[in-house]
């Protein structure tokens, strides 16, 4: 189809992450018309370079590529969408998914936790996932040594298991999860954010996180040291309005100190399914408020103030930003525009490459990559 054609060219353009896709999809009726503008607005936000734009012929190749994996490409705003992880600020705009789609539409618990496990830890894990799994709960964690493929073989035993992962759908990581990665292609889902043919970076994770959080009602940590990639995705999740799980463990181990803390700020102390299945006494389901889902057609920004004013404020805002940025409403008041005209101008100049746009509404400057 010619629209999941311009979908995916517009998420593979250079400056375009997550954020600025959904502003672009807020501010033209479509992404064909988006993809036209790009030139016209990295320019004006001081970009000389050209942008990058992939012809359609490279993303038809990709697209190809994935259908002869046996897996298909789903779109924020899609069919196939799962509602809960396009709640994010920062949803995926595509997913490349091997397996079945309709499983991330599914009530999930999320099971991370440390690479180098204790063997209890890895028996209790696997135990935890097989009976999630029982109860027609999938389990999604991140295919990394320990934990995770521990939750992933459990949950097997008796139902169905989702991983995300950091690299391309054809880059399995660590190498030696490969089979287990097959496996849950054929008895689940794995789902990748990034192209095919890209390697695992570390750059990659914390992005792969916060789909493991946004796919799950919950999160379970089960074996984290103080400063672990599991607590990034355990805040993630936090931030998410996602119920948090810590199994609680030895004081003098290292792997326990994550957990521990979680506990102390309030999350739910757990030892077996049942601590997790309290958490909905009515049923493990979606909560009765949500957040309203995302839709590619949207009413177009209103009209902006004068270009003398935006102008003014493309030079202006760069100047503004200190290190830790600034929120979009207080740039709006300084530079005495109208939100709508702000929001173009920040996102002209996120396309020249001098600033992003953070979600939660704060600008930042551009980092060097």
């Amino acid at each position: 189809m010619q629209a999941d054609l311009d979908r995916l060219r517009l998420v593979r353009t250079e400056s375009v992450g997550p954020v600025t896709y959904r502003r672009l999809l807020e501010r033209f009726p479509n992404p064909a018309e988006a993809l036209a503008a790009l030139p016209d607005l990295a320019r004006m936000g001081g970009r000389t370079a050209p942008l990058r734009v992939p012809a359609e012929a490279e993303i038809e190749r990709e697209i190809a590529w994935l259908a002869r994996m046996g897996g298909k490409f789903i779109f924020l705003g899609g069919p196939g969408y799962p509602d809960y992880l396009a709640e994010l600020p920062d949803p995926p705009p595509a997913l490349a998914v091997l397996g079945d789609v309709a499983l991330l539409a599914e009530n999930a618990i999320g099971v991370v936790g440390a690479r180098n496990a204790s063997a209890g830890g890895l028996r209790f894990t696997e135990q935890l996932a097989s009976e999630l799994a029982a109860a027609r709960i999938a389990v999604v964690s991140g295919l990394a040594r320990g934990i995770d493929a521990a939750a992933h073989e459990g949950a097997m035993r008796t139902g169905r298991t989702i991983a995300v992962i950091a690299g391309g759908l054809d880059q399995p990581y660590p190498p030696e999860n490969a089979a287990l990665q097959r496996r849950i292609a054929e008895n689940g889902a794995v789902v990748a954010e990034a192209p095919l043919g890209t390697a695992p970076l570390a750059r990659h994770f914390p992005k792969r996180n916060r789909i493991i959080a946004g796919l799950s009602l919950g999160l379970v940590v089960i074996e984290a040291a103080a400063r672990s990639g599991s607590l990034l995705t355990a805040r993630l999740a936090n931030e998410a309005g996602r119920e948090i799980f810590a199994v609680p463990g030895a004081p003098l181990d290292p792997r326990s100190k994550g957990g521990n803390e979680l506990i102390r700020q309030g999350a739910h102390l757990t030892e077996s399914i049942a601590d997790i299945l309290a958490a909905w006494p009515g049923g493990i389901g979606p909560r009765a408020r949500r957040l309203p889902g995302f839709r590619e057609a949207r009413a177009p920004l209103a009209a902006p103030d004068t270009e003398a004013d935006l102008a003014a404020a493309r030079r202006a805002v760069p100047a503004l930003l200190g290190e830790n940025g600034e929120d979009v409403d207080e740039l709006a008041r300084r530079c005495q525009l109208s939100m709508a005209a702000m929001q173009a101008v920040i996102l002209e100049l996120e396309l020249g490459g001098l600033v992003e746009y953070l979600p939660g509404g704060r600008v930042v400057p551009a980092t060097t990559a």
